[in-house]
């Protein structure tokens, strides 16, 4: 499925799910995270196709996007849920999953966190030895997977490499003698081993050969349940971009298992644990033209919304697609989109370097400005800054609209303990 299979434009302006996005601004207001139910589904349903085992589970790495009725989708589709904190498992349960469809990746939490996920029934993914002993004092005879760092690294970014020498994640994959040792003083059952390389990963075989170093570690405990394979599948943000071949990588992922599970001698399951993959490309940032000012180098075109909405070009001089929503294939000028906080690094035509002027059809004030794959990691990087509340969130299919997340008011902002 190609990455706009929902979006289309008809007589030169946007519509998302069927839905004109002037209309979804004239009914919602400006600005508006608007997400496309279809996209969410089909992904879902294509990786649960490609990977062609009976014994599989695939996780939703929810911290990509935690509105409930987003999970409540993803529910309906059969996946369960990878949470890395008390919150995320919260959502988790009130979107109606099971405490056994959820895995609890720990990365350095408190008391509170693991105590709610041991009293809710959720799995603990350990990270570290020392947290691995705590555990066993604290809940001895106790289920827990374990996460290794496989010493692979891969991502689109130095920030979201999980893996590696330079990764503070996992347990490193040579000291499983120490976890076994640990796990037999406090009668620990290890149910699973897990890692997780990076984010954004577009290249099968980084993935695969992560997935080998794990495989090699799964067969050093006797009685496990699954080997979890983490997640980091990347979509193409640009038009250049190559998108993964799924098929390829369901069928190597397919093909290295088997093999695994053949010398292993036990029915064990298979967990991925995706997040971007399934919700980048359903999601969209819809702002408006505020002003538009001729500087000396750039025309800033003015919008009513900053990085305290979508962080992920000012924090990883990351790029998303922009388009005019009203003229999508109009003449074209190079313009900078500039956000409304005061910050000059507020700028969404940009890289790591600052400021890339971009051709795009000319903006003029009132006109609807869209910022394409914002599903994963917008609104649930987003703050307050500047005092600014969050915005909506609204999910369109077949041509009709509802609010999944009122905006914020100033209330919301400022509301105290009284």
């Amino acid at each position: 499925m190609e990455a706009d299979v929902a979006m289309e434009v008809r007589d030169n302006r946007l519509f998302l799910g069927g839905v004109d996005t002037g209309s979804l601004i004239e009914e919602y207001s400006s600005p508006l995270f608007v997400y496309e139910e279809d996209v969410i589904r089909e992904r879902a349903r294509e990786l649960l196709e490609v990977i062609e085992l009976r014994q599989k589970e695939i996780k939703y790495s929810c911290k990509a996007n935690t509105n409930i009725e987003i999970l409540k989708i993803l529910r309906e589709e059969g996946l369960g849920i990878d949470a890395v904190s008390k919150g995320e498992i919260f959502a988790a349960l009130e979107a109606g999953f099971d405490p056994r469809q959820i895995l609890f990746t720990a990365s350095s939490v408190s008391w509170d966190e693991v105590d709610y996920a041991f009293s809710k029934g959720v799995l603990v993914n350990v990270d570290s030895l020392s947290q691995l002993r705590r555990i066993g004092e604290r809940y001895p005879g106790s289920g827990v997977c374990v996460r290794i760092n496989p010493n692979v690294g891969a991502g689109h970014h130095d920030h979201v490499i999980t893996g590696g020498p330079e990764s503070k994640f996992g347990i490193n994959f040579d000291r499983v003698k120490e976890i076994k040792q640990i796990a037999s003083e406090f009668d620990l059952e290890i149910k699973g081993v897990h890692q997780h390389i990076g984010s954004g990963i577009l290249d099968p075989d980084k993935f695969i050969e992560a997935m080998r170093v794990l495989l090699d570690v799964a067969k050093s405990f006797d009685d496990l349940d699954f080997v979890d394979f983490g997640g980091g599948i990347g979509v193409p943000y640009r038009k250049e971009d190559t998108r993964i071949d799924v098929k390829l990588l369901g069928k190597q992922i397919t093909t290295e298992f088997e093999r695994f599970r053949g010398e292993y001698g036990k029915s064990i399951r298979l967990t991925v644990e995706p997040g971007r993959y399934l919700v980048a490309e359903s999601g969209y940032l819809l702002a408006t033209v505020i002003s538009v000012k001729e500087g000396h180098r750039h025309r800033f075109v003015g919008i009513d919304t900053g990085f305290n909405h979508l962080v992920r070009p000012a924090f990883y001089g990351s790029y998303h697609e922009i388009l005019n929503a009203g003229n999508v294939r109009g003449d074209t000028i190079p313009q900078t989109i500039a956000g409304n906080l005061c910050e000059s690094g507020d700028t969404f035509t940009r890289d790591a370097g600052g400021i890339v002027d971009r051709l795009m059809p000319i903006f003029t004030e009132g006109d609807v400005v869209c910022l394409c794959t914002a599903g994963a990691y917008g609104y649930t990087m987003a703050s307050q800054y500047n005092s600014r509340p969050r915005p909506a969130e609204v999910l369109v299919s077949k041509g009709g609209s509802r609010l999944i997340r009122r905006r914020e008011t100033l209330e919301d902002v400022f509301r105290t303990l009284t």
